[in-house]
């Protein structure tokens, strides 16, 4: 599990200073404090009462960019408190700088931290309680021990589920990131894919027709190779569209709104000079389909068509597209009449509808008709939700 190190601001590292010389102040008001004859005082040179109230309450100040280093100086300054008499309180400052060590560094590093942090404690105070100058017996010794094990204890168990919960956010982040990515990365598979199979198909029947006519019928050869440059052309214009989306502030990507349902006449106009008989009925209610289920409703039918041309041609088809307010229905048969008996598979087109359709929160159906021919059928909430396939 990692934990991406995050900036140090500049006001928390003042509120550690704060807190570090507050810290150091205290100490030094209890190195000249008298004893009350329960507790010993500190009877040393003030200066090195100083010195250790500097080293216990300083490395707060620095806990954030050198944690370890701030846990060491710290167990070493309070260890030297104790044992001098300056005061025998439970360690906070301590317990503090090891909250920060568990919550940015890993257990492999903080593990050890604590567990020296607790051997010299438990060293310091059952020395100072019991030995050094004598103030309890050995089991209030052991009680006090226990009660600075306690503090540091809890310090770093608070830094570690800190850690433990910023390392799951950075998880859920990731992934997110990730779907996002894939989510992308399909969607542009999808226009891709639509695009050049749409207008490959196409200019394939259209190639077949040129070769099988050229010489007894040129005319129609002419005629195809028309259509072969025209639909050429156009899939280059969508394709520079498309890929231009991924040029940010490309001034070459050229710009203009997506396809939408007002461009299914010249599908339906491309599928008829591939030799597909289609008829269509567009019928829209007052006002546009947002732009995004309009742009599904064309691939929609753009892929239905490009089907119909590649497994049914020549063939009749019709294509209907209504809209009221609560839903988009877009239906596509064919008869199949000459390409029956070639077996329709289910490629990347058909998943591609299905994708569109769930991503919009519709449903999706496409098969064999009984009567013979294919027909795919779908439903697009215009609120964008529904029943999922």
């Amino acid at each position: 599990m990692r934990v991406s190190r995050r900036p140090h601001g500049v006001h928390l590292l003042a509120l550690d200073l704060a807190a570090a010389l507050s810290i150091a102040v205290v100490y030094v008001g209890f190195a000249r404090m008298p004893g009350d004859g329960v507790q010993p005082s500190y009877s040393g040179p003030a200066w090195a009462g100083v010195l250790v109230a500097a080293a216990v309450g300083l490395p707060v100040a620095v806990r954030r960019p050198w944690p370890v280093a701030a846990a060491v100086t710290a167990s070493a300054g309070a260890s030297a408190a104790t044992l001098s008499d300056i005061t025998r309180e439970p360690w906070a400052a301590v317990g503090l700088v090891l909250y920060t060590v568990a919550s940015g560094t890993p257990p492999r590093r903080s593990v050890p931290v604590l567990v020296g942090s607790l051997v010299l404690a438990a060293a310091a105070v059952t020395a100072g309680e019991a030995v050094v100058t004598p103030a309890e017996t050995w089991s209030g010794a052991l009680g006090v021990t226990a009660l600075v094990w306690l503090v540091l204890c809890g310090g770093w168990a608070a830094g570690f589920v800190v850690r433990t919960r910023r390392a799951r956010e950075a998880d859920r982040a990731a992934l997110r990131a990730e779907r996002a990515v894939v989510e992308e990365r399909l969607r542009i598979a999808r226009e891709l894919h639509d695009i050049v199979s749409h207008s490959l198909s196409l200019i394939v029947v259209k190639a077949g027709v040129a070769g099988h006519v050229a010489r007894g019928r040129p005319e129609e050869a002419e005629d195809a190779l028309r259509v072969i440059e025209e639909t050429g052309r156009a899939a280059m214009t969508e394709m520079r569209r498309t890929l231009g989306v991924l040029r940010v502030g490309s001034p070459s990507a050229p710009l203009g709104p997506s396809p939408g349902v007002d461009a299914v006449g010249g599908l339906a106009d491309q599928a008829r000079r591939a030799g597909v008989d289609v008829d269509a009925v567009v019928r829209l209610p007052d006002g546009a389909l947002p732009a995004g289920l309009a742009l599904a409703v064309h691939r929609i039918v753009q892929e239905s068509l490009t089907n119909v041309v590649k497994h049914a041609s020549p063939a009749r088809c019709r294509v209907t597209v209504e809209a009221d307010a609560h839903e988009v229905r877009i239906d596509v048969t064919d008869d199949g009449s000459r390409g029956a008996g070639r077996e329709r598979p289910a490629g990347h087109g058909l998943i591609g509808m299905r994708e569109r359709a769930v991503m919009h929160g519709g449903t999706f159906r496409a098969g064999p008709r009984p009567e013979g021919g294919f027909a795919v059928s779908v439903r697009l909430p215009q609120d964008g939700t529904g029943t999922k396939v």
